[in-house]
């Protein structure tokens, strides 16, 4: 990753944070004029739209004058610092799109056979949203762990015990409680991300 140019003062990056963590707003202006080029340019090649990176750059800018001590030099340069904010932040809202688009998918769908169908719509409407949830049940199955899909499945799909699966595959007990807890916990999660269920908690991944 190429260095950014030191600001018209002579500081370097490093220098202007730890003026900023003093309390510097001279030095975040000399930091944000220094390095925002290069986070809007990095946010519009990510995502392809200037009106979101330039809300991009502001977040990360702003995390920037509010944790400047989260930046860690042992971890990499300012530079590598930004990159992976600015990313971190891009991926958030290329997720946030993806999920949009999901919902007005549904959308159009329902309102195309309502129009189309009439009184009909509802029962094909109805057929046709449990296809696609079982494509999203099917994407987030292939994403779990082996561990935890053949948990799943033998618990599910063939109906037996915990104490039965421990004793088959040599492990205690709580690992195969464990493996099924957190498998659904993933399923869940994951469909969530893919526009199909609500977060409701549950257990975390350890």
């Amino acid at each position: 990753m190429a260095t950014l140019p030191r600001s018209a003062g002579g500081e370097s990056l490093e220098e202007l944070l730890r003026q900023i963590r003093g309390g510097s707003l001279a030095a975040f202006d000399r930091f944000y004029e220094q390095t925002a080029p290069f986070v809007m340019g990095l946010s519009f090649k990510l995502l392809g739209d200037r009106m979101e990176a330039e809300d991009v750059c502001h977040d990360v800018m702003m995390q920037v004058l509010s944790y400047p001590e989260r930046y860690d030099p042992a971890r990499g340069s300012v530079e590598a610092w930004l990159a992976v904010l600015t990313k971190s932040r891009c991926i958030d809202r290329l997720r946030k799109r993806q999920r949009l688009m999901l919902e007005e998918r549904k959308a159009g769908l329902a309102a195309h056979l309502a129009a189309r169908y009439g009184a009909e719509a509802d029962e094909t409407e109805r057929r046709a949203l449990c296809n696609l949830q079982k494509q999203a049940l099917q994407e987030a199955w292939s994403r779990l762990p082996e561990p935890q899909r053949q948990a799943l499945a033998a618990a599910f799909y063939q109906e037996r015990s915990h104490r039965e699966l421990a004793s088959s595959w040599k492990v205690p007990v709580g690992t195969v409680k464990s493996r099924v807890r957190y498998g659904l916990s993933h399923l869940r999660r994951t469909m969530e991300k893919l526009g199909w269920a609500h977060g409701r908690g549950g257990e975390s991944d350890g």
